[in-house]
């Protein structure tokens, strides 16, 4: 038997891939993080499946339910938000479970920044403008950063900034990218990205920590700042320029 860990997407119940739509409909067990994922997507399970929120669990709890789904034979889905591959805690359950004997396998959903891109009608990179794209978070009083990946270092690079769990800290976002970035440079908040409750915010540097403050934000946001958010005269991309030579590979 295995255990899927199932990206849940950012919020939308319809957001979840159709695979893991699939493999959720067919499994007995359903460990899900109830502060998270739509309780919507619950009804995707079997009539008679065993639903466990692991909202109030931790990581030595949870491997319990796991390990005692794979011992009675049952296929296990391990609903997590947004994608597992970003701020998932996904990692210490799968290390356990290599332990335990356990097999599993992860299902991709569409992460949170992606959500927020879409309810800004952004496309993240832009020729000429800026290619590259920094998911990261700030330090807090759970895990520290490691050396090197603080915002002041990483603003050194001029890239868009993707923050998650960042909201409450609003203000040390600001003060430590402003030098980088500039007090004009475009800035947005998505929170619940893709619920019925999407907040979104747009401004500047400058004024995005008093938007943020005025709509009550503290969690479930994603923070991103960067030039290419606002940009408007750039290069069409390659891709699909008319003097390109479609015959060459």
């Amino acid at each position: 038997m295995t255990v899927y860990f199932i990206g849940a997407g950012p919020g939308a119940a319809d957001l979840i891939t159709v695979r893991g739509a699939r493999i959720l409909a067919a499994s007995p067990v359903c460990l899900y993080a109830g502060s998270l994922v739509p309780v919507e997507l619950l009804a995707e399970c079997p009539k008679d499946a065993r639903l466990i929120d692991t909202a109030n669990l931790d990581i030595d709890r949870i491997t319990e339910e796991l390990v005692r789904a794979h011992a009675e034979g049952h296929d296990v889905a391990r609903l997590h938000s947004g994608d597992p591959s970003v701020f998932s805690a996904v990692n210490e359950q799968m290390k356990r479970l290599d332990e335990a004997g356990v097999p599993y396998e992860v299902v991709p959903g569409v992460p949170a920044f992606a959500a927020a891109a879409a309810a800004l009608n952004r496309e993240l990179t832009v020729p000429t403008v800026g290619q590259t794209v920094i998911l990261t978070r700030v330090a807090q009083r759970a895990t520290a950063m490691p050396e090197g990946e603080d915002l002041a270092t990483l603003g050194r690079s001029g890239a868009l900034i993707v923050l998650h769990l960042a909201a409450r800290y609003v203000d040390r976002v600001v003060d430590e990218l402003l030098p980088h970035y500039g007090g004009d440079c475009p800035t947005a908040v998505v929170a619940m990205a893709s619920r019925p409750d999407e907040i979104i915010l747009r401004g500047t540097l400058d004024s995005i920590a008093g938007q943020v403050k005025a709509a009550g934000v503290i969690r479930t946001a994603v923070i991103m700042v960067g030039r290419t958010l606002g940009a408007e005269q750039f290069r069409d991309s390659h891709l699909y320029s008319p003097e390109r030579d479609r015959h060459v590979c």
